[in-house]
């Protein structure tokens, strides 16, 4: 039997999840998955929800596996995306399982909201978030314009981070970095802000108290317990947005760093004190969202492999034989035959709204070019050539605007997430930012959560000591800056391109 004590982690994405294991040992960290499972959207009714009791049997299924292995677990840790919620009942039962961001009803409330209850500069000026239709602000604004039953009758309204932990616990909160993304949050009080509130017909109460990542939610219950198998393990409140615990594990050295995030969507930020809310940030649309121990992420979302992502789907179903041959090819196949094709020939803003949700990613792509009076890349590798390029170089106008947001010199790039791993891309963003790009780690959400239980438990002091446990634990993979000034001469055509 293993005597070894582990931290439990519970790690959620919109279209799947795993249950991790991890511990500290001599200045480093180690992960092992325990369980992995699909995240399925339910669509019934013309609307879309998330299957809230099997995400909680899938937590169960984690936990009796360890109890079955002989494992000491010190505590439990959960994430999820954004946005979501679920509501709680008087008798204390889930009124309806949750609706999912993807719902079509948030289309045109945002709009609605922003005309006829609270303007557009006034919500902003509040929480500092960007404004989009699937905020958890629109979405209950939406389901009150509805009459929407399972909201009429909630007890509780939490965000489905707290939710689960509810579900082990029976104790609710408001976790502060998910209750950050939801648009009610005033960052600098941290709280759920009353105007926003009062606007939806809700009252503070409704929510759970605010904690910060590192409070003990509460134990598991007696039920959970016989269930599993296990004793009185403590469950955490980690950071409960995902992105606030990838972001708590990048591995920097000092305060002289940007970071991204990159998977399908990318996440280019700076860790603040304090939330930056100004006419520039309203301007270029960035975004405050709580980070651990009182910081604030200031990041924009930029349009990742996304786009990348959609041309491969198309590639598999086209009956042209070149994009069939491309679709069976693996990641480093591709992208190394894209790196044969001229380099800049074509380029595209990959935050344009033609490129949100396509019927046609590569009729976009090319629809784009022709606009803009640029070559229409046609073959596989000419189309990822154009991402790439283009990403790169909205990488370095983004990281640019950061730079004009701080007074600390930004000399390094953290790249982290799944995006970590594709080396073509992290070459370019060197050469376009000119500053090192420092790649890794992949799995960033999973060991931020970890950390931060960790933390909680007394084993490591602040942010900078977990960053050094992650930064002595991995080969990061460095990538210097090389053809400053082609890539500099590529910008300026970009900017160009992009401002027709």
């Amino acid at each position: 039997m293993d005597k070894k004590t582990y931290f439990f982690a519970v790690d959620l994405g919109a279209t799947s999840g795993r249950t991790i294991i991890g511990r500290i040992e001599d200045g480093t960290f180690s992960l092992e998955e325990v369980t992995r499972f699909p995240n399925n959207l339910i669509e019934q009714g013309g609307h879309f929800y998330w299957d809230i009791h099997a995400l909680y049997f899938e937590m169960i299924r984690g936990l009796k596996e360890v109890a079955k292995r002989g494992l000491e677990i010190t505590s439990i840790g959960i994430d999820t995306w954004g946005v979501d919620f679920v509501f709680i009942g008087e008798d204390n039962a889930i009124l309806r399982n949750p609706r999912a961001y993807r719902d079509p009803i948030t289309f045109k409330a945002m709009d609605d909201y922003l005309e006829h209850v609270i303007s557009r500069r006034e919500v902003y000026d509040i929480t500092g978030i960007q404004l989009m239709n699937f905020n958890s602000i629109f979405q209950l604004y939406a389901m009150r314009q509805e009459d929407n039953a399972a909201l009429k009758h909630a007890k509780k309204i939490l965000f489905v981070p707290d939710a689960l932990s509810w579900m082990l616990t029976g104790q609710e909160v408001c976790e502060y970095t998910i209750a950050s993304t939801s648009q009610l949050l005033d960052p600098r009080s941290k709280e759920l802000d009353e105007r926003l509130l009062e606007s939806l017909g809700l009252k503070r109460e409704v929510f759970g108290k605010m904690v910060m990542p590192g409070a003990v939610i509460g134990t598991l219950t007696e039920e959970v317990q016989k269930m599993t198998g296990l004793g009185a393990i403590p469950v955490i409140a980690v950071a409960g947005h995902d992105t606030g615990s990838a972001v708590a594990a990048v591995p920097a050295k000092d305060a002289h760093f940007a970071y991204l995030s990159s998977g399908t969507w990318s996440l280019m930020g700076i860790e603040t004190k304090d939330a930056i809310i100004n006419d520039l940030s309203y301007q270029r649309n960035f975004t405050n969202e709580g980070g651990i121990e009182g910081t604030t992420r200031f990041l924009k979302n930029i349009c990742g492999m996304w786009l990348y992502e959609r041309c491969r789907k198309e590639w598999a179903t086209s009956p042209v034989v070149a994009d069939q041959e491309a679709a069976g090819m693996s990641h480093p196949e591709l992208q190394g035959s894209a790196m044969q094709v001229e380099a800049f020939r074509s380029l595209i803003n990959p935050d344009d709204p033609m490129f949100a949700n396509p019927a046609s990613m590569l009729e976009a792509i090319r629809q784009y070019c022709r606009q803009t009076d640029q070559v229409i890349p046609e073959t596989p590798a000419e189309i990822c050539r154009c991402i790439f390029d283009s990403l790169a170089l909205r990488y370095k106008q983004v990281f640019q605007w950061l730079q004009e947001f701080t007074d600390i010199p930004l000399s390094t790039l953290h790249i982290i997430g799944g995006g970590s791993l594709n080396k073509y891309l992290n070459q370019f963003t060197a050469n376009a930012t000119g500053v090192t790009v420092l790649a890794g780690p992949q799995e960033g959400t999973a060991i931020g959560n970890i950390l931060l239980q960790a933390k909680a438990a007394g084993l490591v002091k602040d942010i900078w000591e977990m960053r050094q446990i992650i930064a002595n634990s991995l080969d990061l993979v460095r990538y210097e800056p090389q053809d400053q000034a082609v890539w500099d001469a590529a910008y300026e055509n970009y900017l160009k391109i992009t401002n027709k």
